[in-house]
């Protein structure tokens, strides 16, 4: 019965032109225990860009994490898709998908979150700075969401790029000072690699060069 408004929510959310995709897990009973899932969540909100269009959200449901299920659920789509790394992502990008290639940016979130965990678990004064330089480029986006794009445009170029440039700087200062295999050391390079400071077979905009 609820499947018609499930399918009007989807369609408004895939017609916008940026959409943020992500996955968690959730528990599965299964003969008397317990197995890992999985909910996949698509969200559009339009209003950090000035978008008249509400917000919304549609959920899917799976036994597994493989790719197919990103394809199944987005097979129209043709947008900007905001993910982490997960690779089953990375074949929406293709060239030669029809009706044609999904851009995947990076999120920020995902580095942050690598970061503050660090930050509150491991009490690293590392991961703490990665966590406060990171909050100076959110704060300096929030003071421009629901703006028209150029002036969005400008803000950024001003203000924020700036910002991006020292942590970027701080963040390769800072990772070649830490053994390979340290936390802190990999959240980082995750963040860079994702910017384009070493090569990846992955056709998406870094978190350091958006």
């Amino acid at each position: 019965m609820l499947s018609p408004f499930h399918a009007l929510i989807q369609a408004h959310i895939l017609a916008t032109e940026r959409l943020h995709g992500d996955d968690t897990t959730v528990p599965l009973l299964v003969r008397g225990r317990t197995v890992a899932a999985h909910f996949w969540a698509y969200v559009r909100d339009d209003r950090p860009f000035a978008g008249p269009a509400p917000p919304a959200a549609v959920f899917h449901f799976s036994r597994d994490r493989s790719a197919e299920h990103p394809r199944r659920h987005l097979p129209p789509y043709c947008g900007i898709l905001q993910a982490d790394a997960y690779a089953g992502f990375g074949e929406l990008c293709r060239s030669d998908r029809k009706p044609g290639p999904i851009t995947e940016a990076a999120c920020w979130a995902h580095f942050r979150r690598k970061a503050f965990e660090l930050a509150e678990v491991a009490r690293g004064p590392l991961a703490a700075e990665a966590v406060r330089r990171t909050d100076r480029v959110f704060d300096a986006e929030r003071a421009v969401n629901g703006c028209p794009a150029a002036d969005r445009l400008q803000h950024r170029q001003i203000g924020v790029a700036p910002l991006v440039a020292d942590l970027r700087a701080w963040m390769l200062e800072t990772k070649g000072r830490l053994p390979c295999h340290n936390d802190v050391a990999k959240t980082l390079d995750y963040a860079l690699k994702l910017g384009g400071v070493h090569p990846v077979p992955r056709r998406r905009p870094g978190l350091l060069d958006e």
